[in-house]
């Protein structure tokens, strides 16, 4: 094979199929559990209260439970091994159940909305103390779902949903009771749907900005924190490097970014030190400086470029 093709890979074998939701499968299976026990009960008690609220917190938990089951759905596929014709597996599927839980809680979000708007025009008489007690038992199973998600949230976009789905469960619990409270205290019957409005304004900037991370990695954006002009000066600070070009980085989803480019070098410092050192150097400069583990490169000699721009016309 001729210097002009030669070819380095850093990370040779098959790229990992793990993500980083599936540690977390474990409590997100409880964190369900919790929320299907939680919305029947609060479906109970909105019908016994003639709570909006807690109605509409329940069909949010419903939707939560929904989520949850779908981000359990795609840590299953994104977890079978790679294949010939899927050579990163199913790893993107849990990418796809973050976005449909982006729309299902915008979905939700404005159904709240419409439906506090409803009741203002169409008051009705909520029972404040039943709607308290409902609302007390779904605030502490709430807190107990945010405290098994806390530490996964921050390393998976999938379960970061499933966080954000719980923690708007959270807050609407925590504005069900004080609306209650009100009632009870003073009779206010406005308090029920203005707590309904607060829980749909909640939901909605969350998920946007869920929406936007999910879709960055569906448009193979950059990974967030690695900066292309400074990863391209590094690979260029390195003894031989002439010149970075097809660089590229994206994700693959949560905990999985990849990178690769094409790499010109001085053919007497190739020569020199070798395909193997140089390709160790570039692992080496790259995983030292940024969050990204699964490198390829491709080694090339000066001119190599104008070849290849050549075939491709």
């Amino acid at each position: 094979m001729g210097a002009g093709h030669d070819h380095g890979h850093a990370h040779g074998g098959p790229p990992p199929t793990g993500t980083a939701a599936a540690a977390y499968r474990g409590r997100l299976r409880i964190a369900l559990a919790i929320t299907l026990g939680v919305m029947t009960l609060e479906i109970v008690g909105g019908i016994l209260a003639d709570s909006l609220a807690l109605v509409a917190d329940a069909a949010h938990m419903a939707t939560d439970g929904l989520g949850l089951a779908m981000a359990l759905l795609a840590i299953h596929f994104a977890n079978r091994p790679a294949s010939t014709s899927r050579t990163f597996g199913f790893a993107r599927a849990e990418i796809l159940a973050a976005l449909a839980n982006c729309l299902l809680l915008l979905g939700v979000g404005g159904y709240l909305l419409y439906e506090a708007v409803q009741r203002f025009i169409t008051p009705a008489d909520t029972n404040g103390g039943l709607t308290i007690a409902f609302a007390v038992v779904g605030l502490a199973a709430n807190m107990v779902s945010l405290t098994l998600l806390m530490r996964g949230q921050k390393e998976s976009l999938n379960v970061r949903g499933a966080y954000l789905e719980v923690l708007a469960d959270t807050l609407g619990s925590l504005t069900v009771l004080i609306s209650a409270g009100i009632i009870l205290a003073t009779g206010w019957q406005a308090a029920d749907p203005i707590a309904s409005l607060l829980i749909g304004l909640m939901i909605v900037p969350r998920t946007v900005k869920l929406l936007r991370e999910t879709l960055n990695v569906l448009l193979e954006a950059a990974p967030k924190g690695v900066d292309m002009a400074e990863v391209r000066e590094h690979i260029h600070a390195l003894p031989g490097v002439e010149d970075v070009h097809d660089l590229h980085a994206w994700t693959i989803t949560s905990g999985m970014p990849v990178l690769s480019a094409h790499v010109v070098v001085a053919q007497d410092v190739l020569d020199a030190v070798g395909h193997e050192k140089m390709l160790h150097d570039l692992q080496g400069c790259l995983g030292s400086h940024f969050d990204v583990e699964h490198c390829t490169f491709q080694l090339e000699p000066s001119g190599h470029a104008a070849h290849e721009a050549g075939f491709c016309h």
